[in-house]
């Protein structure tokens, strides 16, 4: 018996050409393939460009490491030894999940980072490249904190909240900052380029760029301007500064009171 050959339902026969066409879908793949050459590669570069942007990120994050920290003998120790950049890590995984409003799973990796590390990062502050927590032992960054490139923050650091007030409650940081262990910068406040906050200040008011703050509350001690560093034996004692200066009044008034008696 003879068996008549049907054509593929991918295509058919022209009737005035004689020769098979394609289906609707393939004739406009075609046709964009014809009118751009490799439209499909350029589809894809905002992808990929994505992907280099946040591998470039995570390099910059090891890389400064090296910089800041005599202590970094080799990339392996940094690589397995350096809670502050495994913190970073992580958030910077969650800090994406969060973006695209994926629940719970954002919250478990910061909450599993804090296990791991002891730093809690909230996954929707947002963290600047090459940023490095150094030790990082009790470091808390709240939700809507951000934190400016290259900034660097030690052990027992806060950035967080005065309340409970919703939308932006957190600090905003610059670049360049350092943040000396045990400080506190609180509330929806805003701290300039390049600025140093000493060791166990509470920060609660905005701080323009350049400076330098000590002390409960933070206040400006020094206007140094970029490269100033954070050295805490030769920052200014404002307190001391403040009681020597009521002594000598009231060594003055003792005096004056002295030479009316007489």
């Amino acid at each position: 018996m003879l068996q008549i050959f049907t054509p593929p339902p991918t295509s058919k026969t022209s009737a005035f050409q004689g020769e098979p066409s394609l289906t609707p879908e393939a004739e406009a793949h075609s046709a964009r393939s014809q009118a751009q050459p490799g439209s499909e590669i350029l589809e894809a570069l905002p992808r990929l460009n994505k992907c280099d942007s946040i591998l470039q990120t995570l390099l910059e994050d090891f890389r400064i490491i090296f910089e800041r920290d005599p202590a970094a003998r080799n990339w392996l120790e940094v690589l397995l030894c350096y809670p502050g950049f495994h913190a970073i890590c992580l958030n910077r995984f969650a800090h994406w999940l969060y973006l695209r409003k994926v629940s719970v799973i954002p919250r478990l990796i910061s909450h599993i980072g804090r296990l791991l590390t002891g730093i809690e990062i909230h996954p929707g502050a947002t963290i600047g490249k090459g940023v490095f927590i150094d030790h990082g032992m009790g470091v808390v960054i709240g939700e809507t904190a951000i934190v400016g490139d290259y900034t660097l923050i030690y052990q027992g650091v806060t950035l967080g909240g005065t309340g409970k007030e919703t939308g932006k409650r957190h600090p905003t940081l610059g670049k360049n900052v350092v943040v000396g262990a045990g400080a506190k910068v609180l509330g929806n406040i805003s701290v300039g380029n390049n600025v140093r906050i000493g060791a166990g200040s509470i920060v609660l008011r905005g701080v323009p760029s350049d400076c330098t703050v000590v002390g409960v509350p933070g206040r400006i001690v020094s206007k140094q301007g970029v490269g100033c560093p954070l050295e805490h034996a030769q920052l200014p004692d404002t307190q001391a500064t403040v009681i020597r200066s009521l002594c000598d009044r009231i060594e003055k008034l003792e005096q004056q009171l002295q030479d009316l008696r007489k």
